[in-house]
């Protein structure tokens, strides 16, 4: 149970629901437990007249028809009380699931990159979805169960023991071997229901990279292998599956088979003692077996509950691993922070943590406000990790990183990244329209700023010729653009907020030179005064630019101007001549 003591917390923020929800699931039992006695006084009304010491038979019906509408308002105010309590209850585990799901979702958000490098997607979703499910059933059915069952007992029991302790003692004999039994089958469901969890995710997974590489599949003609792989795990899947429903058919057999011993004991010994004279009257008798059955459920419900709790426990063991676990990256100024746009590196160091790679080796460069510095390299030379380090998505291993001379720790993190426009490798897009996917870069933007944003990034004329134009979905991750318009696309959300530093991460890779020459010359003009990075494989996509380095496996090897590199031996001067030589 340590692990549900973070739940706690919960608990104190709804106490009310949880206090009102006890109370009233006292005044439920209380008036369900009236029942059966209203029931023993009709038959012993009854008895009473055949055995001729009652002889007013007008008063005999009076008294049936007073106790049937006793039974029927005892019902209804019962069953009234339950749906509040159930309201109570469950509605309290419905809010519970939502801000826990909430705050995980915040962790999530607030955790760095390499958390996400560590951890699958998959298993992320898992623990914010169907643990905190689990969860939930704790909150939910095992406390509402749980204190339905305290105080029916609480209340039927000595209801019982006060008209006949020996026959309360043989009534309830069976009910442990009952909740025991419940309690063993619940263990096995639960064995059986993790596999089926388990077989449930790989089948997601392998249905999911199958649809997002349906190209890669169709292109190596792979389909029957593919269908076969699949059927495979589905046919494992099913007898997992009926393996556990084989399990749960016993439940409900199990429990009818023990409450009728308990009936049976009841009369069989309410019977024996009835003929002995140690029972009055023959209501009695009809009165506990009408308790049996009211407690029967409870009883079993204990292992079931124990069952919930066991899940509970474990899922939120699993949630808490990461609830537990520390952003790397920590906004340690709560005040917005306003940026012009000067950048130094200092002998900036940086090794990824999850594959020990370093990729920089004490980098150094400086870049003033509304200047453009351009970055070359090769794949791996570290070009990607200066981008993520300005914009603060890694700290720096070794060395400084200064926005206008203030250490970038000491800069709201928030504030930083909203005033840079960054376009990353991959311009990943998200499952909306692609006016929504411009505005994720400016919120409030208007139609004609968006449209602006387009012109500027060299897209808005695809744009207007898809059928419902800005509006047209873009599927999921972008993929029914190609690869040159989700560049532009996510050059149209980095320009579209006028961020002070914008950084372009090889985000013309997927255009033709033209086009890319007239972006750059669009983004030359709505750079003005706005500092610039623009990493590149490219020597046309940073020829223009104001200072240029070159890193050879974290390790800047060149800076200069276009005109200084091109006449220095080294890696700018090769790819400018294979590149670029007929330009000149």
């Amino acid at each position: 149970m340590k692990a549900l003591q973070y739940l706690n917390k919960y608990f104190i923020k709804y106490k009310y629901r949880l206090v009102f929800g006890i109370i009233i699931t006292i005044f439920s039992k209380i008036l369900a437990v009236q029942i059966p006695s209203f029931i023993k006084n009709s038959l012993n009304i009854v008895e009473d007249y055949n055995r001729g010491l009652v002889s007013d038979l007008d008063m005999v019906k009076s008294t049936l028809v007073y106790n049937i509408l006793l039974i029927i308002g005892a019902a209804l105010l019962s069953g009234f009380f339950t749906f509040l309590m159930r309201q109570t209850l469950i509605v309290m585990s419905r809010l519970i699931e939502f801000d826990l799901k909430n705050e995980i979702f915040k962790q999530y958000e607030n955790l760095s990159l390499n958390f996400y490098k560590k951890n699958r997607t998959g298993d992320l979703m898992n623990r914010i979805s169907e643990d905190v499910g689990k969860v939930r059933m704790y909150f939910g059915p095992a406390i509402m169960y749980t204190i339905n069952m305290l105080m029916l007992f609480a209340v039927a029991l000595t209801k019982m023991i006060s008209i006949d302790a020996t026959l309360t003692l043989y009534t309830l004999l069976p009910l442990p071997i009952l909740s025991i039994s419940i309690y063993l089958l619940s263990k096995v469901i639960h064995k059986r229901s993790t596999l089926v969890q388990q077989y449930l995710s790989k089948l997601t997974t392998l249905a999911q990279e199958t649809f997002s590489g349906v190209h890669v599949i169709k292109a190596y003609a792979i389909e029957s292998q593919t269908i076969t792989n699949f059927e495979d795990l589905a046919t494992t899947s099913k007898e997992k599956n009926i393996s556990l429903y084989k399990a749960q058919a016993l439940f409900f057999p199990l429990m009818i088979l023990l409450i009728g011993i308990s009936n049976i004991l009841v009369i069989y010994i309410g019977g024996m003692r009835y003929i002995n004279g140690q029972i009055t009257n023959i209501g009695i008798i009809a009165e506990f077996i009408i308790y049996v059955n009211m407690l029967t459920w409870p009883v079993a419900v204990v292992g079931w509950v124990t069952s919930i709790i066991q899940q509970a426990e474990a899922s939120q063991k699993r949630i808490n691993e990461f609830l537990e676990e520390k952003p790397a990256i920590e906004n340690t100024v709560s005040s917005p922070t306003e940026i012009a746009g000067d950048i130094i590196f200092d002998k900036v160091s940086f090794t990824y943590e999850d594959t020990n790679i370093t990729a920089l080796k004490e980098v150094s460069f400086t870049v003033k406000k509304g200047n453009t510095i351009a970055i070359l390299g090769k794949t791996g030379s570290g070009k990607s990790t200066i981008a993520n380090l300005i914009a603060r998505l890694y700290d720096a291993t070794n060395g400084s990183i200064l926005i206008d001379n203030i250490p970038i720790q000491q800069l709201n993190v928030s504030s930083l990244r909203q005033q840079i426009g960054f376009v990353p490798q991959d311009g990943f897009l998200f499952s909306e329209t692609i006016k929504d996917n411009i505005r994720f870069g400016k919120y409030d933007a208007t139609d004609k700023e968006v449209e602006t944003a387009a012109k500027n990034a060299y897209i808005h004329h695809n744009i207007i010729n898809f059928t419902e134009g800005y509006n047209t979905m873009v599927g999921e991750r972008g993929v029914t653009l190609s690869g040159g318009q989700k560049q532009r696309i996510s050059i149209a959300r980095a320009i579209i907020g006028k961020p002070k530093i914008l950084i372009f991460d090889d985000c013309l890779s997927a255009v033709d030179t033209e086009t890319e020459e007239i972006i750059l010359n669009n983004l030359k003009e709505i750079s003005k005064g706005v500092t610039t990075i623009i990493i590149s494989h490219r020597v046309s996509s940073v020829k223009n630019a104001d200072r240029i380095i070159v890193l050879d496996k974290g390790i800047l090897t060149q800076q200069g101007t276009h005109q200084e590199l091109k006449n220095q031996k080294g890696y700018y001067q090769d790819i400018y001549n294979q590149q670029l030589t007929e330009m000149d």
